[in-house]
């Protein structure tokens, strides 16, 4: 049995490319994941496991559909290949096809180059978050305010107050003649009291 595995890390992000790829290789049943490839509790992926047995193949468009943790992507690679004894055939990368070639040779290359290109992924991702890092701490230096605009009580804030605080009111029905939310009343009264 030819299984696919497709995963796009958001609701936004399109798998077409994937299912196309995965259709033209002729893969007999496909497994869709919309999320991250942080970790490998996802759902489709697990039922995908269950289901792969021995001289089953496993197609996937690209190493990091697999996942974004080196050593994550490595074990899995270990399950499926030596635990299970089902191929992998990545698609962009024909060195990874562990169908042909399955002799003592072959296998020393794909896992030389699995390796190695899961070090370049993770590395690559670490040097993407140091940039934005760096690029977000740049910005704040020079003024750059981030997130959204805090909220600024409307004037008849102070006469619900002064209610709310003798008792004659609560916070949530304020909230509710404020059209603003519980927690952004109770915000407001802090910053009256600490600034």
């Amino acid at each position: 049995m030819i299984y696919g595995y497709v995963r796009v890390s958001t609701k936004e992000q399109n798998e077409d490319r994937q299912l196309v790829a995965m259709r033209e290789f002729g893969v007999d049943r496909i497994y869709t994941d919309k999320q991250s490839g942080k970790d490998f509790e996802r759902p489709q992926y697990q039922k995908l496991l269950r289901k792969l047995k021995k001289a089953d193949t496993l197609v996937v468009k690209s190493i990091d559909r697999l996942g974004r943790n080196y050593e994550e992507i490595l074990e899995q690679w270990r399950v499926i290949t030596k635990e299970k004894g089902a191929a992998i055939v990545v698609l962009d990368m024909p060195l990874l096809d562990t169908r042909q070639n399955r002799d003592l040779t072959g296998t020393l290359i794909a896992d030389i180059v699995l390796q190695l290109l899961s070090y370049v992924a993770q590395t690559e991702r670490e040097f993407i978050r140091q940039r934005q890092k760096e690029c977000i701490a740049a910005a704040k230096a020079r003024g750059v305010k981030f997130g959204r605009e805090p909220k600024t009580p409307p004037p008849e804030f102070y006469s619900l107050l002064a209610r709310w605080q003798s008792g004659a009111l609560s916070a949530r029905t304020a909230a509710k003649q404020l059209h603003v939310s519980h927690n952004t009343f109770i915000k407001w009264t802090h910053l009256l009291n600490h600034g």
